[in-house]
Formats: structure tokens, sequence, C-alpha cells
């Protein structure tokens, strides 16, 4: 399988691809102003205390600048221009900003549909800018997609070994091995990690469950008797009014799913590192079999937070991420897109149950997101100074590993995730300016 994309990817929106992300982006602001759903898992649990007027929108606001903006710039811009797909960071984390500072419901949607054509219109400018420097920095960045697509392959051993052991994990090490070299050998054109995750996740899964299944049958030979959860027990009555307050809401939420549905259909927006790299390949079925299994890691995330804040997720569940590059045309993805969320918020209560009794499949949800995070913070570190390297050589290598260890000795202010791709466009900028004063002669590809 090639892992390399084509040097002069770009954003060569059409009219509808353009129109798409302005409108999603008005409308994604304006769900952030009335806080009903924000992107940013981290930011959802601060908005209850704005909900119930304990806090005011501009400290929500610097809350929500706080945990995105790095996010924003360090790893939504790099990825969007070195795959020629837009991200849920690009597009969704700002418009969170957005509609939290938008004093008025009306400015809302306006700075949010700004901020997507800002996007449409900016990114190919800068693209086409980029790419004609003498350290083309984006072209470099490329050299990413290898470590992210073949180290993302990992995250359900990751998990495995950390919830179940080191046996259970070197076993299905020893799998998902053989099945990317059994994939490279038999179907080249697939990729390779592709029938590992999911063998990988599977047996996770299974795990899991089998290990509920045995302790549910342990308490009821020793007598065990679950007890109802009381009528007035105060988190049962915060989760049932969230769950309320989300579904009064109903008809935009399905406007939303549509939209997001639509946007994942046209093939210009990936849900995540490796996704993108997919999609930029071309690799449609790949790209939803990975954002597949990582709804697995974040359901019970966004279920629990939305049923404990009244703020859903602005992907929902992100299942319409791979439904949507699926299917075959937008009207269609507009359809599903609305009924999936539809079925999302009416089963939030229920989903939220059915996790309080399954809390071995709900740990195997928190080591699939640390297994992730672990696994992509390895690639994008090793890719980044592989695309270093490719611009600089040694001394591209020494500018953009000494930025990124300067950034953990200073405490990390940009997030460690966003760090390394940030590094790489500081880097690219600094060798421009070492060739224009004539101190430093690009690598030749």
């Amino acid at each position: 399988m090639s892992t390399t994309l084509a040097a002069g990817s770009g954003f060569d929106f059409t009219l509808a691809q353009q129109l798409t992300v302005i409108a999603l982006c008005a409308l994604t602001a304006f769900i952030a102003h009335m806080a009903l759903a924000v992107f940013n898992d981290g930011v959802r649990p601060f908005l209850l205390d704005f909900i119930q007027g304990r806090t005011t929108r501009s400290a929500t606001t610097a809350v929500s600048f706080g945990l995105s903006a790095g996010f924003i710039f360090g790893l939504g811009a790099p990825m969007a221009l070195s795959t020629g797909v837009l991200n849920p960071w690009l597009l969704f984390l700002p418009t969170d900003i957005l509609g939290m500072l938008s004093p008025k419901k009306w400015l809302a949607p306006l700075l949010g549909g700004a901020w997507g054509a800002v996007v449409v219109f900016g990114l190919n400018g800068a693209n086409n800018v980029a790419h004609d420097l003498p350290v083309d920095f984006l072209t470099a960045m490329q050299q990413m997609s290898t470590p992210i697509l073949f180290l993302f392959t990992l995250f359900p051993v990751l998990a495995i070994t950390k919830q179940f052991g080191r046996v259970w994990g070197a076993a299905a090490g020893v799998i998902e091995l053989a099945l990317v070299v059994l994939t490279m050998k038999l179907w080249p054109n697939m990729f390779a990690g592709a029938l590992a995750m999911a063998v990988g996740v599977l047996m996770l899964i299974g795990l899991a469950v089998a290990k509920d299944l045995r302790q549910r049958r342990a308490d009821r030979a020793a007598g065990a008797v679950e007890e109802e959860v009381a009528a007035d027990d105060p988190m049962a009555s915060l989760f049932s009014a969230s769950a309320a307050r989300l579904r009064r809401y109903l008809p935009l939420f399905m406007v939303l799913g549509a939209g997001v549905c639509v946007l994942a259909q046209m093939h210009v927006f990936g849900g995540g590192e490796a996704t993108s790299f997919l999609i930029a390949k071309g690799q449609y079925a790949e790209a939803a079999q990975v954002d597949f299994y990582r709804v697995f890691g974040f359901v019970p995330l966004i279920a629990t937070t939305a049923l404990a804040s009244g703020a859903y997720g602005i992907a929902g569940f992100t299942l319409v991420y791979p439904i949507g590059y699926l299917l075959p045309n937008p009207f269609l993805a507009a359809v599903v897109g609305a009924l999936v969320f539809a079925v999302e918020v009416l089963a939030l209560s229920w989903i939220g149950k059915v996790l309080g009794k399954l809390p071995s499949v709900r740990d195997s949800s928190e080591h699939l997101r640390s297994a992730i995070g672990d696994t992509l913070q390895l690639a994008i570190l090793f890719g980044s100074l592989m695309a270093a390297n490719a611009m600089g050589g040694g001394l591209g290598i020494l500018v953009v590993g000494g930025l990124y260890l300067f950034n953990e000795a200073m405490g990390r202010p940009v997030v460690k995730m966003a760090a390394a791709p940030a590094a790489v466009i500081v880097g690219g900028i600094l060798l421009n300016l070492l060739y224009w004063l004539d101190l430093f002669t690009p690598v030749k590809g």
C-alpha cells in the first residue's frame, strides 16, 4: 500500500462543498452559543455551571480557548495543510470558541460562517504559497502519514495490555502483526492495518464483556441483589434533566447530524489523524473502519459528559463520520445523518444505564482513548522528525526536535499532541529565512 500523498494536495472545493462548510460552521457556532453542544470533550463539563448561571459567558469562553487553541493551530491547521483534507479541530474547535464568545444569538452563526469562509477560501492560498517556498514544509509533512497509519494500528494491543495484562497483550500483538503481514502479502491495495485493528478491537470488547458476565454470575451466586437507583438520587435527577433538555432540541440536533454526515460524504473531511491521510488517498472504506473503531473509545465519555452537563458533542458519538464516508450521495447522507443523531439523543438515558451495568466495557473505552492518544503521540512525533529530515536534514531535525523539547521544558504551552506538527511549520519558516540569508541549502527530494 502506498503511503505517499500527491505533492500537490490542495483545497479545490466545489461551490457545494464551500457552502456546506460555511453553513455547518455557522450552525455549530449557533449551537455552541446556546450551550447545547461543543466539540471539545474537555470543555463540556464546564458548561453545566454556565447553563445553570453559576459562571459567565466570558469565563466559559476563556476555558474553551485555553483548551482548544493548541489543537487548532498545532494540529488542525498542520494536518489540513499537509493532507488537503479538513478536520474537526480546524472547523469545530474555533466555532466552539466563537459561539461561546458571541454576546448575541444572531451574531454566533455570522461569526461561525465567517470562520468557515476563511477556511474554504484562505487555505488554498496558504497552501499554494507554502508549496512555492524553497523549503516546502507541507510536502515534507506528508512523511507523517506512514508512522500515523501503521502505529495507530497498535492501539487495541495497548488497550488490551493495560486492562487485561501482558499475556493477553502479547497475544493480541502477535495476532495483529501476523494479520498486517498477511494483508500486505495478499491484499496490497488494502490498508495494511485494517484487518488487524478489527480483530484487536473485537478481542478487547470480547474480553471486557466476558469479564462483566463472569462478575454478574458471581454476584448472583453470592446472593447480591441489584438495588434500584433511588428516585431522589441527585445524579439520577441531573441525568434525567440533561437528557430532557437535549431532547427538546431534537430537530436542531437532526439538522446538525445531517450537516456533519454530508460533509463526511463529500470526502473533503476526515474525523481523525489517520483518517485524514486515508481520505486523502481515496481509501474511504478503510477510513470508515478506522473512525468506526474510535467510536468505542468515545461513546461512554460523550454519553456521560452529555448527561452530566446537558451539552452534547458536535459530532455526537462520531458514528456519522464512517457512515458519511461510505454513502453514495449527499442527499442520502443528510437523511441518514439526521436519523443517526435522533437515535443517539433519544437513547442517551438508556446508554447511560447500560454503561452503569458494564463496568469493564466502560473501562475498555477509557483504555482505548488512552491507547489512541499514546500511539498517535509517538506517531506524530516520529512523523514530524521524518518531515524535519526531509526538509532540512540534520539541521531540520535539530530545529524541530529542539522546538519540541523546548515546549516540554516550558511546561507544554502547546499541548503535546500538537507540539511536533507546530514545530515542523515553525521550523520550515525558519529554514526558509536561513535560505534567503544564504545560510542554508534545501535538501533535494
